[in-house]
């Protein structure tokens, strides 16, 4: 029996051992048993077979053993020397992982097997890639429907089939499958096509691998033991290199957890043949399925990365080290690698975020404000209205002192990075912004936000209650969790009106509903603490919010309702420069009438229109009939005592 190379080939020394245990086995069933197969071997059983069966069993004559022990020291020689120079091979592929080698000796020791379980696998990845050898195997086994070796053999030549057992390595790397069909003697040993693709020289990730799995080359081979790493944190990207630089530079496997048995194997043989640590995203705590898979793969480096840390009890069994990632901004390097420039002033994102608004923009720096904006607006829109601030600080009338409130909230944001990374104050509980605005309606809360917002370059989003609050157990702290997460960057402003309905006290827990509403409140404050934007809240009773909101307070801003002069400066500017105005008595409206600027401001549009349908301009009728309907609305009694001369116009007022 020649080798299936060509003389002028090199061959491996595990295609050497393959072959010469193939050629074995060949010649002591042709000269040891002396019965060749037949030209329909395994379509049918012929005497010829029978009777050697028969002879295998205990208490008969069995066949001439002194033919096979022949055969067999005769081939002796010449197998232990293929067997040295194959342990050979792979002892020196250990010693230097840097040197690379041969691939099947650099997957024996990635994957740690055993000498006997290395033999296997030269063999049964040696058949499959020979039809020749295939053609041997066929012989062997006495069958053309087995072209692969087959347990039954695989424990004459070896001795035992505890090498393809169901705890091998060779099963727990998935590097080979046995088959599930038929008795267990013919069930045969198949590799894994993506260890024939590794050992020809070919890369391609595993087609099975799950969904979304993720490869980073490393810059340094895995060479340290394997452990099992915890990585808790809220940015997915920081928690990478935290285990990158844990493990001296070793590449990784990322994945969501595997939803079946095939993606299971597909991820460990990946991380298996490239030598990669597997870091499993987890969205909860792991399940049993997960442990176990844990801890049969063992031969490589698991890493389970959450938001949070894990609860002890749904760990894998075994000892584990465990890193902890705080919240961190991309820095100079990360924004080099993504954009080619350095950090923008006045921008914080993390490195999660920076890495899908460098792919939004092209890694082109002039769409980096429109990426930023749609990273936040995917998630919020849902439960939160976008303002673009289109007024500034001359459209607001307030007194000197909430002014100078308000324009304190701008600076604290524009200099925070002075304070608390350049003068060292500590940012507790974090460098965030939360500023509360109370004080009756249409005294001007809103407005003041966006033009906050429009000062510093900033979407204003409004958080609608309705979509937020939830009838439901824990949707409401998902809802708000899903608010904070996409304006974690801390390039907008989250408005909360009404704020109390969130953020109002902790009540005497007398229910279950006063419980649950108790933990609402609590999650919310541990929340708005580890935020970094800038957060507005607005009440009309500021007594209604908890204290514990209170406390964290940066900016309070007491928001009343406008003096005469202070309404007549909010009249002046109600009505637009092209607006065809007639002689208005501003000074009269601002006396008569004590309403807030937000009554003002309706009053005015709504004079507009009643102008525009009668084709004239705006004159005072329009004005006190349009305060008239507004009063209606809020249900407030008008007197002759505010409307004055006007107040005989109200009942002859005409549709």
């Amino acid at each position: 029996m020649g080798h299936t190379a060509h003389a002028s080939e090199a061959v491996a020394p595990w295609q050497m051992l393959a072959d010469t245990l193939l050629q074995r086995e060949a010649l002591i069933c042709r000269l040891g048993e002396g019965v060749p197969p037949h030209d329909f071997a395994g379509l049918y059983v012929a005497s010829e077979d029978l009777d050697r069966v028969l002879r295998t069993l205990p208490g008969l004559d069995g066949p001439d053993r002194s033919a096979v022990r022949g055969v067999r020291d005769h081939l002796e020689p010449g197998l232990a020397a293929a067997r040295e120079m194959f342990a050979a091979s792979l002892d020196g592929a250990g010693k230097d992982a840097s040197t690379g080698g041969d691939p099947f000796t650099m997957l024996v020791r990635r994957s740690r097997l055993t000498l006997s379980q290395a033999e296997l696998l030269a063999v049964v990845c040696a058949v499959d890639l020979s039809p020749a050898r295939m053609k041997l195997v066929c012989y062997i086994q006495d069958d053309v429907h087995l072209p692969r070796l087959t347990l039954s053999t695989v424990t004459r030549m070896f001795g035992s089939a505890h090498a393809a057992a169901h705890g091998s390595r060779l099963l727990t790397a998935a590097l080979v499958a046995v088959g599930t069909e038929g008795p267990w003697a013919t069930r045969m040993l198949a590799p894994a096509d993506r260890v024939l693709w590794a050992l020809t020289g070919d890369d391609t990730p595993d087609p099975g691998l799950p969904p979304g799995t993720r490869r980073t080359e490393g810059t340094a081979p895995g060479t340290a033991v394997p452990e099992l790493l915890l990585v808790s944190g809220t940015d997915t990207a920081s928690r990478l290199r935290a285990v990158t630089e844990h493990r001296s530079g070793q590449g990784l496997l990322t994945s969501a957890v595997p939803g079946g048995a095939a993606a299971w194997e597909a991820l460990v043989r990946e991380a298996t043949i490239g030598e990669l640590a597997v870091v499993l995203e987890l969205t909860g705590p792991p399940d049993r399925e997960t442990c176990d898979r844990i801890d049969r793969a063992d031969h490589l480096t698991w890493v389970l990365g959450s938001g949070a840390e894990l609860p002890l009890e749904v760990l894998p069994r075994r000892a584990f080290t465990e890193l902890t990632v705080g919240p961190a901004a991309a820095d100079a390097a990360d924004w080099a690698a993504a954009f080619g420039t350095g950090p923008e002033a006045g921008i914080r994102l993390t490195r999660d975020q920076l890495g899908l608004v460098a792919a939004a923009a092209g890694g082109q720096v002039a769409g980096l404000s429109a990426g930023i904006r749609r990273l936040a607006g995917g998630h919020l829109d849902r439960l939160a209205v976008r303002v673009s601030p289109q007024r500034d600080w001359d459209d607001l009338v307030l007194p000197a002192d909430q002014t100078r409130g308000l324009r304190e909230i701008v600076t604290r944001h524009q200099r925070r990075s002075l304070v608390y990374q350049q003068w060292g104050f500590s940012p507790l509980p974090s460098a965030g912004v939360v500023a509360l605005f109370s004080g009756p309606s249409g005294t001007g809360k809103t407005l003041a936000a966006e033009i906050i917002a429009g000062e510093l370059q900033l979407d204003l989003y409004k958080v609608s209650l309705s979509s937020v609050v939830s009838k439901y157990i824990g949707e409401t702290e998902k809802n708000l969790e899903r608010i904070f997460g996409a304006a974690a960057a801390g390039d907008l402003v989250l408005f909360f009106d009404e704020a109390d309905a969130l953020f109002g006290k902790r009540s005497e827990v007398s229910d279950s509903h006063d419980r649950y509403a108790n933990i609402q409140v609590a999650y919310l404050l541990q929340r708005l603490e580890s935020y970094d934007g800038i957060v507005v809240l607005a009440t009309n009773l500021q007594r209604n919010i908890d204290d514990a909101f209170l406390r964290r307070v940066s900016v309070g801003v007491e928001f009343e309702a406008p003096d005469e002069c202070g309404r007549r400066r909010i009249w002046q500017r109600a009505f637009p420069a092209p607006a065809p105005v007639s002689e208005l008595d501003l000074d009269f409206l601002a006396r008569q009438f004590r309403v807030t600027g937000g009554i003002i401001r309706n009053a005015a549009l709504g004079a507009a229109f009643r102008a525009a349908r009668d084709s004239g301009t705006i004159t005072m009728e329009h004005v006190v009939l349009a305060l008239h309907r507004e009063f209606q609305k809020i249900g407030r009694l008008c007197t002759e005592a505010e409307f004055g001369p006007y107040m005989d116009l109200l009942d002859t007022e005409q549709d």
